[in-house]
């Protein structure tokens, strides 16, 4: 998938500038895709290039000036094409399994000490995530949300990413307890 569908996902429904993309990026469209604020910059200007995208310049007092960046009808006709695709299929790539793929030569209190912060990285991006999806709700239960919200991609793909960290921290601690009883300190 490019940035750029991402990109045209993350803005279908409000314009926003670069910066306000990159925060957005780092707190909830990173579950499912993640970009440096460089690429984010440099895929805009493509995007607004190829007219995909427009942006308007707003005056700032004590800042510098900010584009906000919206999808046009061709973006919107872009994004509905990608939606028509079959998606390619994930692929796990992971230096963390690499280390543990590589136990029999590995530094082994190393290796628990990486999967040690990989549970730390997982149990705090659960509850960014959570606190995202909260926001999302407002006072809405979850049924009611699903029943009348307005957009519930956000939410399908905030609870995917909280399913994927769970699932790290499951596999972390599970392993941890292994390795405790194959390699005791």
């Amino acid at each position: 998938m490019a940035l750029r569908n991402a990109l045209l996902a993350a803005l279908i429904d409000r314009e926003s500038s670069g910066y306000d993309l990159a925060k957005r990026f780092s707190v909830s469209v990173a579950n499912f895709w993640t970009a440096t604020p460089q690429q984010l910059y440099r895929e805009l200007e493509k995007m607004e290039a190829e007219g995909l995208l427009s942006a308007r310049m707003i005056k700032q007092d004590r800042r510098p000036d900010k584009r906000l960046f919206s999808v046009t009808e061709a973006g919107r006709a872009a994004l509905f094409a990608f939606t028509q695709q079959d998606p390619k299929p994930t692929t796990v790539r992971d230096e963390l399994l690499v280390q543990v793929e590589a136990l029999t030569y590995a530094d082994v209190p190393s290796v628990r000490k990486s999967i040690e912060r990989r549970i730390e990285q997982s149990e705090q991006r659960v509850a960014a995530y959570e606190r995202s999806l909260a926001e999302i709700l407002g006072s809405r239960s979850p049924e009611e949300f699903l029943a009348t919200g307005h957009r519930i991609g956000p939410y399908l793909t905030l609870q995917r990413g909280i399913s994927f960290e769970r699932d790290n921290i499951t596999w972390g601690r599970a392993a941890l307890e292994i390795l405790a009883r194959r390699f005791p300190d």
